[in-house]
């Protein structure tokens, strides 16, 4: 498919103006220096069918949650109710201004207001910030919280301990907010190494992050012995609330003794996911906390909603204004016509459907551990490098048969999660959806013994074929000067 720039007609307009009566205006008074630089590249000369037929045509080639099974581990991808996107598009939600009075803004802050109730009913704490904008954001927010906690008790504590299967933007998070990074191992069963973790926690740790169950699908069975190792030297417990898709109604972070909660309403609570927006990584913490979350919150006098400062303990403003509300009034939707029973079933069928997967497809593609899993299962392609195939083949194969890839390579530590493949089939995916992408697995699976140079091609039936991974790293295509360049060094891609 031709670029836009290739389509290019001289003197083809795609709109037109009337004749500009006002000679004592000129232009350049009217409008920006840059946009009438000399040197300026133009724009492409094309009609408005030609735009409109162009764009439609990528918008075709798109692949998400609409189109199909989104299987990719670590990140709930799951299928967005469309009733959800009616309500939060209502004019009294997207015309209401962040700086309007509190009086005409009532409706907005009383949805915040018990969205925070039913977020802390459902995971176990005491008070919620909706403030930040995406999932590393809350973290930033959470790590910053502990931060201050720590300086206000007057405690110089400087490392956090991560796990290796952590997520991957916990180290950065905890960087970013001041600390020193420990890892910590995971054991054979894919869980936190007890004994490890109770050398690594010590009086210069401020706490851990655990994300339960974990990044490789699997719960923390002895979430007791490290609450209490934490807790009995001084330290909080973070949990990353991303894989929450799998504990709705079974149970509640706050229960089992974490202090700071981070969710990702976009993944979990069936609000549009990816494309860099929006987001909304909300951070609730237990009572002992409230007084360190960023400002304002929400709070009610009996009479009127308020936009309130939380006191000078408070780490300040994370962002400007109320977060993005347009996804909290779509989880609040949500939330309210799940209801209890319908939370807990998101999470018993997420549960099945994620051991459904691992059981059909363990003889084909070895488990990276031998138990049963929660939300999602890893297995791994490791035993096809005997006919030459690595996990990156298989992934691309799958495309072929009109699946998006799962997550691979991740998580990456050794031995256990090498060359893995992630799979995450959330609770809207049917059995037969899930029929439909396990023979096609299988039949990867013969072909990698069978046809081995099939996989190492593939893909095949895609509008683009295998791309040179190295090479869109480093000279990645951003404009239409860098595709002339390439094609000037000569250079396939």
């Amino acid at each position: 498919m031709k670029l836009i720039f290739e389509k290019s007609a001289k003197g083809r307009d795609g709109y037109s103006l009337p004749v500009d009566l006002f000679d004592e205006v000129d232009i350049k008074d009217c409008i920006p220096a840059y946009a009438t630089l000399a040197t300026r590249k133009a724009l492409s000369e094309v009609s408005e069918v030609d735009v409109v037929r162009h764009f439609t045509k990528l918008s075709k080639f798109n692949y998400g949650v609409d189109d199909g099974l989104y299987p990719l581990g670590s990140c709930t991808m799951k299928y967005n109710p469309k009733v959800n996107e009616k309500l939060a598009s209502l004019d009294n939600f997207i015309y209401a201004h962040p700086l309007a009075p509190e009086e005409t803004v009532q409706g907005c802050l009383e949805i915040m207001h018990e969205l925070n109730k039913l977020l802390c009913e459902i995971t176990g704490v005491d008070q919620y910030t909706m403030a930040p904008a995406a999932g590393a954001h809350g973290e930033l927010t959470g790590v910053l919280i502990m931060r201050k906690y720590f300086v206000e008790h007057g405690e110089k504590r400087h490392k956090m301990l991560v796990p290796d299967s952590a997520h991957g933007t916990n180290p950065a998070s905890c960087t970013m907010g001041g600390f020193e990074m420990v890892e910590v191992k995971s054991n054979e069963r894919g869980a936190v190494d007890i004994e490890q973790l109770d050398k690594l926690m010590d009086e210069d740790t401020a706490g851990l992050y655990l994300t339960n169950p974990n990044t490789v699908g699997l719960y923390d069975d002895r979430i007791r012995d490290i609450e209490e190792i934490v807790h009995g030297r001084g330290g909080l417990l973070y949990y990353d609330g991303a894989n929450l898709n799998a504990s709705f109604g079974i149970v509640r972070p706050g229960d089992a003794g974490f202090d700071i909660i981070h969710l990702n309403l976009h993944k979990t609570f069936s609000t549009p996911h990816g494309g860099g927006g929006p987001g909304a990584g909300v951070i609730g913490v237990k009572k002992s906390l409230i007084p360190y979350l960023p400002t304002p919150i929400v709070t009610f006098d009996g009479k009127k909603y308020h936009l309130s400062d939380v006191g000078e303990k408070s780490i300040g403003m994370i962002r400007a204004f109320w977060g993005n509300f347009p996804v909290l009034a779509k989880t609040y939707a949500w939330i309210l016509s799940m209801g209890p029973d319908g939370l807990c079933n998101v999470s018993e069928t997420s549960v099945i459907n994620a051991n459904y997967v691992l059981a059909k497809l363990k003889k084909y593609y070895r488990p990276a551990y031998a138990r049963y899993c929660g939300h999602e299962c890893v297995l791994t392609g490791r035993d096809y490098k005997k006919y030459g195939i690595k996990t990156l083949d298989i992934a691309k194969r799958l495309m072929d048969y009109g699946f998006h890839p799962p997550t691979i390579y991740f998580p990456h530590f050794e031995p256990y999660a090498k060359e893995s493949i992630m799979v995450e089939p959330p609770e809207c995916e049917s059995k037969e959806v899930l029929d439909e992408f396990i023979n096609a697995m299988i039949k990867i699976s013969n072909e990698a013994e069978t046809n081995p140079e099939l996989l190492k091609d593939a893909p095949h039936n895609t509008l683009i074929r295998r791309t040179d991974d190295v090479l869109a790293a480093r000279r990645p295509i951003l404009n239409y000067d860098d595709e002339l360049k390439l094609r000037d060094e000569d250079i396939d891609f």
